[in-house]
């Protein structure tokens, strides 16, 4: 099967909520190749087209939510999480700053997982210095930050200053920095990502930099 028509079945089938049809798509194109080509091509592809597709506003935020969940548990079957084939990668982690929203946090989460990372889930509502803790704790070395308000937006130039000396990677995202563009550069962060294809592609890049 074409790639490209392999990711408008796909495509089809996660917007339909249909699980059997998208995990025939995804058997019929590991049968071609490998699993971990099957997560990083067909999966990643689709879900940036999904997540562009959103950005436009042809799509609601239900529907890429459902779609990263639908496929984060197809990949699970494919690639269980500790499978030798999925992405080798520096630590990661995810986490919502002081705010309490989980559906921004939830959708990047499974697209990553989906496109056959691992990353931690480090919680929300974490404050600065829980957080210092954790990402030495577990030795996170790509971080990626999402806030709801302004306020939050603005203790990542905190956080950074907490963690200098220490090699972690600031991504960030949410509503501030899109209304701001430049309010990433302000609090130090080191990317910042508006939809899940830019967390794909900056995830992708900061791996293959590795």
């Amino acid at each position: 099967m074409e790639l490209q028509d392999a990711i408008v079945r796909l495509e089809q089938s996660l917007l339909l909520l249909d699980r059997t049809s998208a995990w025939n798509v995804i058997l019929d194109v590991s049968s071609e190749t490998n699993p971990f080509e099957t997560a990083s091509e067909l999966v990643s592809l689709t879900l940036e087209r999904i997540g562009k597709n959103w950005e436009e506003g042809n799509l609601s935020l239900s529907q890429v939510y459902m779609s990263g969940v639908i496929c984060e548990e197809l990949i699970d079957l494919l690639l269980p999480p500790k499978s030798p084939n999925r992405i080798d990668q520096p630590k990661m982690g995810i986490v919502v700053l002081e705010d309490f929203h989980l559906l921004g946090k939830r959708i990047i989460y499974s697209v990553l997982r989906a496109g056959g990372y691992e990353l931690e889930d480090l919680g929300h509502g974490i404050t600065v210095n829980n957080l210092v803790q954790k990402v030495n704790d577990k030795n996170i070395r790509i971080l990626l930050i999402s806030v709801l308000m302004l306020p939050s937006a603005l203790r990542v130039k905190e956080l950074k200053k907490q963690l200098n000396g220490s090699a972690v990677t600031l991504v960030v995202g949410g509503a501030p920095f899109r209304f701001d563009p430049n309010l990433w550069r302000e609090v130090h962060a080191d990317f910042c990502g508006h939809n899940p294809s830019d967390a794909l592609q900056i995830v992708e890049r900061l791996t293959k930099a590795s």
